[in-house]
């Protein structure tokens, strides 16, 4: 539980950063060590339970945690992913966009516009990370259906603007995803997948 906890406090403080960078005019990448706070505005997650295949951070490999996905009340989205890095417990990238659709009631689908990275050598806020922002494109995939509680695979490749690249193909094990509604609001997804 521990686990779930650390991916849920990064998230949160991805969300914040996001938030942040975004209410200062178009997306920047916080590199200082003085960031406002921010309430995170996250009404919805979902932790899962499997294996990546394939975790590519700028070339290098990884294997993972945990894979979760998080919804703002906004519309953004993060397939957040904690890395099993053993120089660096805080370790974590999300794969983060807007305006993602269920384009059926197995498959969602994200364009990817920014990648989120943790690590330990990040400015902390109340002890957590604070994600740098590194503007990308790319897309995820997602098939399965929350209603269902049952997510089939996730694959997400992004390149951020300096050129590096980002993929994840993560496999599930079959069991029952962790779904939690933190608060109610008005569905921000294209065919909304919560149904």
């Amino acid at each position: 539980m521990r686990l779930c906890g650390q991916i849920l406090a990064v998230a949160i403080a991805c969300f914040a950063t996001a938030a942040v960078a975004e209410t200062r005019g178009p997306p920047v990448i916080l590199v200082s060590d003085a960031i406002e706070p921010h309430d995170p505005d996250i009404d919805i997650y979902a932790l899962m339970s499997g294996k990546c295949t394939t975790l590519k951070v700028a070339g290098r490999d990884f294997a993972c945690k945990v894979v979760g996905f998080f919804h703002s009340e906004h519309g953004r989205v993060n397939f957040a992913v904690a890395l099993d890095d053993p120089a660096d417990d805080s370790h974590v990238i999300s794969f983060s966009g807007e305006n993602g659709q269920r384009t059926q009631d197995n498959l969602y689908e994200l364009p990817v516009d920014r990648m989120l990275l943790s690590s330990k050598e990040r400015p902390k806020v109340d002890g957590l990370p604070v994600p740098s922002v590194e503007l990308s494109a790319g897309f995820c995939k997602q098939l399965g259906n929350f209603a269902a509680r049952q997510v089939a695979s996730i694959s997400c490749a992004a390149t951020d603007k300096s050129g590096k690249k980002y993929e994840l193909q993560f496999q599930s094990d079959g069991l029952p995803i962790t779904l939690r509604r933190v608060r109610q609001t008005k569905p921000s997804i294209k065919e909304y997948p919560f149904q």
